[in-house]
């Protein structure tokens, strides 16, 4: 007997399988906190030169004496609304005086900032500005590196020492390296912990996601898969709120880094995966927990139907073999593609909402809340209208309201134009979080059995680049001036959206299809004929756990 067959006997998603799955999710708030939380380490203040000789300058204006000094010191300039505003780099080396209106400009070492949005940042505290604003970009980067690393690595010690054992090694990384930032003084260091951040970070949803989806059933594992994202929205909500209550960046790291240590008592409360167990050949263990989950789930289950339980044999193949045939490799680079844009889109929109007008505060808790009726869209309509239509949909869409917003920049008068843009800004949003639900299915449904794993994870290596560039893109609105410059990261990411959407109808749709299982299936796909045990039980996990299901995510 197979733990899938098994599972139709205890129940595919009983009160054991609940209880495991609420302690699944609980992490994901976590990962979450530290995926957005580099908006508020590692924000940039308002700011201005500091006044020579002027120990007790602040960014806001003291009265008139003090007014009058910045008027002679600091040069201005017009902004993209052609308002007057002080330039944030320069100060003249000698104050103007009289009627004097211009003089010699240089660039200064030492700034003020506004206490408005943050009281403290790292970028601030190290004066990560001016002609040093891209380490900023650097340092976000480098989280998104160490998830790539994470992702590769950690997925395979999760294979070799099981789900639980990963998941605590990853919480006692993250918990170590989170709390460490809020004591680094020097940018490397800050990179090195972040970089450990990221890498914990990746090893922990991921072990956790994977041993939620391998405790229930097939045909809950859609569902599954899906809710867990809730908890990142909400983790995406909480930091919201964690970081308006504490503008000082190293409280506010300290804050979102403690609750892991509550999550170290899941050595205690959270078991193995029984299906893990299994294909390793620890059967003992395994019979233990299906026992506790029989007796949980008021299921009576007999020493003979344990003792006849074994793992699948299913054949291998390798990566390489996507690229045997021009349909193959078509279909896997339009894949790839796919889950490049959706990353970068997703994670650009997430990371960067503090540079759309109107309140931060406002627009960050947005970013968040939207992906509520994201999720529950593809919950509502994966099933009902296909893959395709769906994610071509979502990415279009999306992609459209994000170009829009340069005709909100150049023609709306400023008053409505804080409104237009954060909307349109957030419909893309909502785009980006449903694409990204409905990807990882679809792609993970085109793969065949014998590479889905291994083809999962290179696309996964695709998002982790996605999330790599995006910080990029927004440093364009510092490059490029004027009113199209401060639309142009927007306008990148819509165009991408938009074309990644359309290349998709390349692909075919896989609702309702026998899924493939050899390379051959894969060339022939959907119009071959084989077995419709993939059609009835999804796509499934094999002996050696190399072929995780449709719902293996790979977002965080």
């Amino acid at each position: 007997m197979h733990f899938d067959e098994l599972l139709g006997i205890l129940g595919e998603f009983g009160p054991y399988q609940k209880y495991v799955y609420i302690l699944v999710c609980l992490p994901s708030i976590i990962v979450a906190f530290h995926m957005v939380n580099s908006v508020f380490l590692l924000g940039i203040p308002k700011h201005r030169c500091k006044l020579p000789n002027y120990p007790n300058d602040t960014y806001l204006t003291q009265g008139p004496a003090h007014d009058d000094l910045v008027r002679a010191y600091i040069p201005t300039e017009l902004d993209v609304n052609n308002e007057l505003v002080y330039k944030e780099c320069s100060i003249f080396s000698v104050p103007l005086s009289g009627n004097a209106t211009t003089g010699t400009e240089q660039q200064c070492s030492a700034w003020v900032y506004d206490k408005t949005v943050y009281e403290n940042t790292f970028a601030s505290e190290l004066n990560l500005i001016c002609d040093k604003q891209i380490w900023v970009s650097n340092a976000k980067m480098v989280y998104f590196a160490g998830k790539f690393v994470g992702a590769l690595l950690l997925g395979v010690l999760s294979d070799r020492i099981g789900r639980k054992k990963t998941m605590i090694l990853s919480l006692l990384g993250l918990l170590a390296s989170s709390l460490a930032i809020s004591w680094a003084a020097d940018f490397y260091l800050f990179c090195v912990l972040r970089f450990v951040v990221g890498f914990s970070s990746a090893g922990l949803f991921m072990s956790t996601f994977v041993h939620g989806m391998e405790m229930v059933g097939p045909s809950k594992r859609l569902w599954a898969g899906i809710v867990i994202q809730y908890f990142i929205a909400l983790g995406m909500v909480l930091q919201c709120l964690v970081g308006y209550l504490i503008r000082e960046w190293k409280y506010n790291a300290i804050i979102v880094s403690a609750p892991a240590a509550l999550l170290l008592s899941y050595w205690w409360l959270f078991p193995d995966s029984p299906r893990w167990l299994i294909n390793r050949g620890n059967l003992e263990d395994a019979k233990v927990i299906i026992r506790k989950m029989a007796i949980r789930n008021n299921v009576e289950i007999t020493e003979k139907q344990l003792d006849s339980l074994e793992c699948d044999e299913t054949a291998t193949g390798q990566l390489w073999h996507l690229f045997t045939s021009r349909v193959l490799f078509v279909r896997t680079l339009v894949i790839f593609v796919n889950w490049c844009v959706v990353s970068m889109v997703y994670y650009g929109l997430s990371l960067n909402s503090g540079n759309l007008a109107g309140d931060f505060y406002l627009n960050f808790f947005l970013t968040g809340l939207v992906e509520f009726p994201a999720h529950t869209l593809c919950l509502v309509l994966l099933d009902r209208t296909g893959r395709k239509k769906l994610l071509c949909a979502c990415m279009v869409l999306g992609g459209l309201a994000c170009i829009c917003t340069i005709f909100t920049v150049l023609y709306v008068e400023k008053r409505h134009q804080m409104y237009t843009t954060v909307i349109l800004a957030m419909l893309g949003k909502i785009g980006a979080a449903a694409a990204y639900a409905v990807i990882y299915v679809w792609s993970a449904e085109l793969y065949p059995t014998v590479v889905r794993n291994m083809g999962m994870g290179a696309s996964s290596s695709c998002a982790r680049i996605g999330g790599i560039v995006s910080p990029y893109i927004f440093d364009l609105s510092t490059i490029v001036d004027g009113r199209f410059g401060q639309a142009l990261p927007l306008v990148v990411f819509g165009v991408s959206s938009v074309l990644a959407g359309l290349l998709s109808l390349i692909l075919p749709e896989t609702l309702g299809a026998n899924l493939p299982e050899t390379i051959e299936d894969g060339k022939n796909f959907p119009h071959h004929k084989k077995s419709t045990k993939y059609l009835e039980k999804g796509p499934s996990f094999t002996c050696n756990n190399e072929a995780f299901t449709a719902e293996d995510s790979t977002k965080l």
